[in-house]
């Protein structure tokens, strides 16, 4: 008796565990067969667009609202201009009319009249399919699944809403470097569908700016640029509705002024302090020369400039700051050359021993011993009537010999209103002290007006 009874409460808690099983399962395919609550017509196919009015084409507003700009590097240059590339993060805003959708009203919630959708019942609508033309990677966000949104709306308009992120290559010109403004489109086109039957146009909010963007290098130039224009792609053989917004990057020249002009200027400033050091202080004069040059070598290597085969405003900048450093050692030598001519000269003057002098002049000695080419020859003293009391030697009849002062007039010779002897490579160093800082200012006071009025 016992024994049946432990059988049959088996049996029962085997049904009803079977009963249990069931029931999930059933719920389970209840929930998986369940079938959106927007029904779409037994002849709707999302290949095909929406019907419009005379067959004009499909009319899709588009906007973007970017987030964030950055990543602004140099990826490859030619001959001619540099290609660079700028990431972009935004939200973009699509939205058309779809008159075939079936909506119930029971759908909406109270006061409302939008509904979103999931993502897997919009795969079922047709959608558009605009690209960015001059992208390297365009992508949509994604997380734990991919960032869209799907609105759907009591009048049939449908709006789509992504965040995605793109790079963009932008063709740059760096000719005014740096205070260039490089502008930047980003081409939208619809890919497969050409303007006759879909177009896309900007919407009334078109594109639209994070207000806390900034960015380090650039200043976004406001208003933005829009255009809508129809593109010819011999690619796909047709005309196609594009979409154009044209960036605006104004160069800050802060960082330029501070870590490039500023110094540069200074050591072009201190190579002017070696024409107060004399030819005394040799080594002095060298090393301050020198260092500045190799300091404005190493500034300007060692720059964040584009590597670009055409001349940009930096390098003009950079070549009249080496060549006024440069012309202020080439200085040097030449000084130094005149002085070493002038050392030589005067070493080479006759040093007549006062004891023959006092003898000539007694008439004791008939001869004057003097040092011509390297060479001793012997004059006879004669002398020439000229005034009372004065007495002219020539050597062998010849006419005199100029005064030393007039021999040494390549490097030397005497102030004829002060009588104070000048030498040639102090009265050039002397010039230089004005005229090396008064044509520096002269470069920068062309320079700049040319720069500021062409970049604007």
């Amino acid at each position: 008796m016992l024994d049946k009874l432990n059988i049959n409460a088996f049996i029962s808690f085997g049904l009803g565990f079977i009963l249990i099983c069931l029931s999930e399962a059933t719920e389970t395919q209840v929930n998986y067969t369940a079938k959106p609550r927007v029904v779409l017509p037994p002849n709707y196919v999302k290949e095909i667009r929406p019907p419009s009015k005379k067959g004009s084409p499909v009319i899709v507003d588009f906007s973007i609202f970017v987030v964030d700009i950055n990543s602004i590097n140099v990826e490859d240059m030619d001959f001619s201009n540099a290609v660079y590339i700028f990431r972009v993060d935004m939200f973009i805003h699509q939205r058309w009319h779809e008159p075939r959708l079936e909506i119930p009203d029971d759908i909406f919630e109270e006061g409302d009249d939008y509904v979103t959708l999931l993502p897997e019942v919009f795969e079922n609508f047709w959608q558009p399919d605009p690209y960015f033309l001059n992208s390297k990677i365009a992508e949509i966000a994604t997380l734990t699944h991919k960032f869209t949104s799907v609105t759907l709306y009591k009048n049939k308009t449908v709006r789509y809403a992504a965040r995605m992120h793109a790079i963009i290559a932008c063709q740059m010109e760096f000719q005014l470097y740096p205070m260039d403004i490089q502008v930047c489109p980003i081409h939208i086109e619809s890919f497969s569908s050409n303007n006759q039957k879909v177009k896309l146009r900007w919407s009334d909010s078109g594109v639209t700016l994070n207000p806390e963007l900034k960015l380090l290098q650039y200043n976004l130039g406001q208003p933005l640029q829009l255009e809508e224009s129809d593109g010819y792609m011999p690619e796909k053989v047709g005309n196609f509705s594009r979409l154009t917004v044209y960036f605006r990057f104004e160069r800050q020249i802060g960082h330029h002024l501070i870590q490039t002009f500023a110094p540069s200027s200074l050591v072009v400033m201190l190579s002017w302090f070696s024409f107060w050091l004399g030819l005394d202080a040799i080594p002095g004069r060298v090393t301050l020369l020198v260092t500045c040059m190799l300091t404005l070598v190493t500034m300007f290597t060692g720059a964040d400039i584009p590597p670009v085969a055409y001349v940009k405003a930096l390098d003009l900048w950079m070549a009249g700051c080496m060549l006024s450093v440069f012309a202020a050692l080439a200085e040097f030598v030449v000084v130094k050359v005149l002085d070493v001519q002038y050392q030589y000269q005067v070493n080479r003057i006759p040093k007549v021993l006062p004891m023959r002098i006092s003898n000539m002049e007694k008439g004791q000695c008939a001869t004057v011993a003097s040092w011509e080419g390297g060479a001793v020859r012997s004059r006879k003293a004669t002398q020439t009537p000229t005034t009372p009391g004065q007495t002219s030697l020539q050597g062998n009849g010849g006419p005199p010999k100029p005064a030393r002062r007039q021999s040494l007039l390549s490097v030397a010779w005497t102030d004829t209103d002060t009588g104070v002897e000048k030498i040639m490579w102090r009265e050039i160093d002397k010039v230089s002290r004005a005229v090396f800082p008064i044509l520096f200012f002269v470069f920068v006071l062309l320079y700049w007006p040319i720069l500021l009025m062409k970049s604007s």
